[in-house]
């Protein structure tokens, strides 16, 4: 005998029902918000021109603070601190090679309104510039006799510099010739058949110990 249906009459309203539509129309609107979002932060404001790349016309101070002392406190502002400081930027760099990377790099100069191209010169300025070389040039006038008194002034400080050489040599050549020689006790030199008082160099003196306590002439080494 089959069994009746358990699941017969069960009752399954209670089970919650999602309306697609409901949940299509909350995406699409979520959507809309995001592109609102994204298009405010793209259009702030029109795009900055900034200036192109131009040299520096004041000399960086790197310097000014060598050999000095000066107390750190943490309390101390930025410009009081050790190292360079930065008022553009408004930073503190502890060294001198990385201050001279940061006023060169693209945040400084973004923050003195400039950007990293330099400026295309156009074919007057290049005249110009070849006109004021032309000047500069006429104005300081070289020619071959000068050539001709540099190189011999040249020559005459090279061969005064080989003098020198030459000189200092033979001086540390006498110097050292010098610290060789020995005094010789009379005695001594007598039984070696030199003079009462004579100096010998130290090879010399040794060579004539070695023939005197070997029974040699002093004719054979002298």
């Amino acid at each position: 005998m089959a069994q009746p249906n358990s699941t017969a009459g069960v009752d399954n309203t209670f089970r919650r029902k999602f309306d697609p539509e409901e949940y299509l129309q909350r995406a699409r609107e979520r959507e809309e918000k995001e592109l609102e979002k994204s298009s405010k932060s793209k259009s702030k404001g029109p795009p900055v021109q900034r200036k192109p790349l131009k040299h520096r016309d004041y000399e960086v101070d790197l310097d000014s603070r060598l050999g000095k002392t000066q107390v750190v406190t943490p309390i101390a502002p930025l410009n009081q601190q050790a190292g360079y400081f930065c008022s553009v930027c408004e930073c503190v760099v502890k060294d001198s090679a990385n201050y001279l990377d940061h006023i060169n790099g693209k945040k400084h100069q973004r923050a003195l309104g400039m950007s990293m191209r330099v400026e295309r010169a156009s074919l007057e300025q290049v005249q110009q510039r070849f006109e004021n070389l032309k000047k500069r040039k006429e104005t300081g006038t070289f020619t071959e006799q000068d050539l001709d008194e540099r190189i011999l002034k040249q020559q005459q400080e090279e061969e005064e510099r080989k003098r020198q050489k030459r000189e200092r040599k033979k001086e540390k050549k006498k110097e050292k010739a010098v610290e060789e020689e020995i005094e010789v006790d009379p005695d001594v030199a007598a039984m070696m058949g030199f003079g009462e008082s004579c100096t010998v160099s130290s090879k010399l003196y040794s060579s004539c110990l070695i023939y005197a306590f070997c029974d040699k002439p002093v004719s054979e080494f002298s």
